[in-house]
């Protein structure tokens, strides 16, 4: 178990968070599987207490989610709205935001040409660029 567990425990310390029994059910939850996958911290607190058939405290997953966000293990994805998603794929990368389903579709970079970049403002420098585009699934129910 230890050896198994060993990576989430240095990926929880290097966060500055003690490595609890439940922090390492959120490691594993987010880091084992082969594909990435993007959550809200409601969606992954549900999955944690399907898989584990115990609660979590919604602030655990919370503080979780944003220590490991803040040393770039997640992605923080906030579409208008208010909603906010996390993508275990922390590499620059776009999306496609299903409004009626609300999923999050990756997009490879070099499908999308970002071309027409307005100057950043005095002082400031443009670090990076991020494509969301909203998806609508009524559209082959309209007329043309």
């Amino acid at each position: 178990m230890i050896s198994e567990t060993t990576p989430y425990i240095d990926r929880l310390r290097l966060s500055g968070l003690r490595p609890t029994k439940q922090r390492l059910t959120i490691c594993k939850i987010l880091f084992d599987g082969k594909e990435t996958f993007h959550f809200t911290i409601d969606n992954l607190k549900k999955r944690i207490e399907k898989n584990t058939k115990s609660k979590i405290s919604l602030a655990t997953v919370y503080n979780t989610v944003h220590a490991f966000k803040k040393n770039g293990y997640l992605k923080e994805i906030s579409l208008q709205g208010n909603k906010t998603f996390f993508d275990t794929n922390s590499k620059n990368h776009h999306h496609f935001y299903d409004e009626k389903t609300g999923d999050l579709i990756d997009i490879k970079n070099e499908d999308i040409l970002v071309s027409k970049i307005p100057s950043a403002p005095k002082g400031k420098k443009i670090i990076d660029i991020e494509v969301t585009i909203s998806l609508d699934n009524n559209y082959h129910n309209q007329k043309k």
